[in-house]
Parts: C-alpha cells; sequence; structure tokens
C-alpha cells in the first residue's frame, strides 16, 4: 500500500469536502494527470462531459458485460462520438455464452454477486491497473450505502485514490447540468429506469429501487 497516496487522499477528503463538483475534478487532473481515469455507467455522461471541459488527455472507461440495455450501449457511442477523449470500452474475459457453459445458464439469478464479480469486478480491476486514482459518478443522494461518500477517499482495496466530483449533487442538480449544457442522456431514464445497470437486474424503480429488486442485493461491488 502506498501510505503516502493514502495520507493525500484523505486529507484531500477534508479539503475538498465542500467543494464544487468542477473544483474536485480539476484538483484530481492536476494532481494525477493522465494516471487519473474516470469510470462511466453511461446512465448519463454529466461527468463525462465535465472532463471534457478540463482536458481532453484523461481516459473514460466503460464496462460492457455482455448484459447491457442495446440503449446503453448507444448511450456509449454517441459519447464516444461527441468527446475527444480516450473513451475505453472493455469487458469480461468470458463471453455470456462462455459464461453460461462454465457456471450454467443465468448464473445472474442463482448467483448474482457471482456475475457481476465476473462481469463488472474483475474487469474493472484489470482496466483500472494502470492508474493511480479514479473518479465515478456516484452521489450521497442515490441510496443510504452511499450517505458517507467522501468527495476524495481511499480505495482501501485497490490501493488507488477514489474522487466522487459529484457526490454531493441532488437529483435536480444533475438535471440542471444535463439542461445546462446539452449533456446525453440514456434514454431508458426517460422510460422509468432511475437507475440502469444489466437488463437482467434491472427494472423500473425510483432510485435504485429497480436494481436487483426483490433481493438484499444493491451495490454490484465495484464501489
Amino acid at each position: 500500500m502506498d501510505a503516502t497516496l493514502k495520507d493525500r487522499a484523505l486529507h484531500a477528503g477534508d479539503e475538498l469536502e465542500g467543494a464544487s463538483a468542477q473544483e474536485i475534478l480539476g484538483w484530481a487532473v492536476e494532481e494525477f494527470g493522465t494516471k487519473l481515469v474516470v469510470a462511466a455507467s453511461m446512465a448519463e455522461a454529466v461527468l463525462v462531459d465535465m472532463l471534457a471541459r478540463i482536458c481532453s488527455d484523461v481516459p473514460v472507461i466503460f464496462i460492457d458485460t455482455g448484459y447491457h440495455f442495446a440503449e446503453t450501449i448507444g448511450t456509449r457511442d454517441a459519447v464516444m462520438h461527441r468527446y475527444n477523449l480516450p473513451l475505453i470500452s472493455t469487458g469480461p474475459q468470458l463471453t455470456v455464452a462462455g459464461q453460461n457453459a462454465v457456471y450454467g445458464p443465468k448464473l445472474f439469478e442463482r448467483d448474482p454477486d457471482r456475475c457481476c464479480q465476473l462481469r463488472k469486478v474483475v474487469p474493472l480491476d484489470r482496466a483500472l491497473a494502470p492508474y493511480r486514482a479514479w473518479a465515478a459518478g456516484s452521489r450521497r443522494a442515490e441510496s443510504a450505502g452511499r450517505r458517507n461518500l467522501p468527495a476524495v477517499g481511499w480505495d482501501e482495496r485497490r490501493g488507488k485514490v477514489k474522487i466522487h466530483p459529484l457526490v454531493a449533487w441532488t437529483d435536480e442538480d444533475v438535471n440542471r447540468y444535463v439542461q445546462e449544457h446539452d449533456v446525453i442522456v440514456n434514454p431508458l431514464l426517460s422510460d422509468g429506469y432511475d437507475s440502469v445497470g444489466c437488463w437482467p437486474c434491472t427494472s423500473r424503480g425510483e432510485g435504485r429501487a429497480g436494481r436487483w429488486a426483490g433481493s438484499a442485493k444493491t451495490e454490484c461491488g465495484i464501489h
């Protein structure tokens, strides 16, 4: 573990608490340059848009699980076309068919944690390996489990700085930014889906209630 890097992250978390999203992201870009990467789920491109207004050489990672809605893939393609950023689309080592052959069909129903590990967590870990810090669009308002997210924190398992520029934003803040900057939005968000993940485990619902509905699962394990 890089103790010095961890100390810097925790200090920055205190210093940047209450700062604007642009200030938090700007700090991350200045501090880490191309050793920073942004992870995007393609629900909307707010963080990508914000990054593109600050610099053009920090990469954006999208994990293509093989189970995404067509609308999500379309959103990714539109974002890749619009922004002058290195946009990296990566995925699991096993195709869906390959996973079915090894683990049996519909692993997402029988063991959703294992499915998420194989198709989201491991691919992201692999993609993050070259970087010292990563940013994501997680917000405290999204769920009870995210209420204590710091603006900047330490990803203990990966040994990296974790940045949440939008941490203090409400849904209204997101919508306002989208309207003001004509940000690309996944069309599913206008079709009853407040949170968009893989199609087998996502249904229409308020907030994140449509994710893994009917189970106690609330996170995929990435965060």
